[in-house]
């Protein structure tokens, strides 16, 4: 699927289609599938139909359809960048650089 070209709201209506899909699958109705996530059944029926959801309400969701670990899928872990790993030279990033203040208090 060709995900930049589409609009937002496209893309809502696949992955709400998708989720509808999986849903029958496991042959589970909208209001069960609602009861098992914690959250109301017009959720679940915007979801399905391309209107969307809350982040939250999408892990819920994920969580009783057992689709929880295909977060991984969606949202890679990211490594470090080969430039950081070329800086490093093989040690691990302990924090971020930001701005050093300079010292109020100079010698003479």
């Amino acid at each position: 699927m060709d995900y930049p070209a589409m609009s937002n709201q496209a893309i809502l209506r696949v992955m709400g289609e998708r989720a509808g899909q999986q849903r029958l699958n496991k042959d589970i109705s909208q209001t069960e599938l609602a009861n098992r996530a914690g959250v109301a059944r017009i959720v679940v029926q915007r979801l399905e139909s391309g209107r969307g959801c809350t982040l939250e309400s999408l892990i819920r969701i994920l969580r009783a359809l057992g689709l929880l670990d295909q977060l991984s899928a969606f949202l890679p872990e990211p490594g470090p960048s080969p430039i950081q790993l070329a800086k490093l030279k093989g040690r691990e990033r302990q924090r971020a650089s930001g701005r050093r203040r300079k010292s109020a208090v100079t010698e003479h």
